[in-house]
């Protein structure tokens, strides 16, 4: 019989072997739909769609789980591809307005689809209630990490 420490010696190997699927399920996509971006621009462009007109750079930073340094690099690649303009908020000339152009809607237009069919496709042979185990575990495994 195996010890404790033997049984979950991959758990490491394992969550990285899953999520590089993932992400190549996503960049093989963007690929096919002809989109040059990352999955980290993907993250940050969807999240500034979802918050619509609210959208400001300390919301994407408290919400991408990324340092501030990564995610200001990534939304100037947005803002350098023409997919985002970043003004300041009416009134308040402390906090980043991040706004999707004519093209970023483009993208989200070309992509969400398809990024919808993939996140089905992840919990495909899976019921509710093996699903919400999944996110408690992870959410387990990531809090032990952050004590100390």
């Amino acid at each position: 019989m195996l010890s404790q420490i033997d049984e979950i010696q991959g758990i490491g190997l394992h969550l990285d072997l899953v999520l590089r699927k993932v992400q190549d399920a996503y960049l093989r996509k963007f690929d096919e739909v002809g989109v040059d971006m990352t999955i980290e621009q993907w993250v940050i462009l969807h999240r500034i769609y979802e918050l619509g007109e609210e959208a400001s750079q300390r919301d994407i930073v408290r919400s991408n789980f990324r340092n501030r340094a990564t995610t200001s690099r990534v939304i100037g690649g947005l803002e350098r591809k023409g997919w985002i303009n970043k003004t300041r908020f009416n009134g308040d000339q402390k906090r980043f307005k991040l706004e999707l152009t004519p093209e970023g809607r483009e993208v989200i237009d070309a992509v969400l689809p398809h990024a919808v069919r993939l996140r089905k496709q992840a919990i495909a042979n899976l019921d509710v209630s093996e699903f919400e185990t999944f996110l408690k575990v992870l959410d387990l495994i990531g809090d032990n990490y952050s004590v100390g």
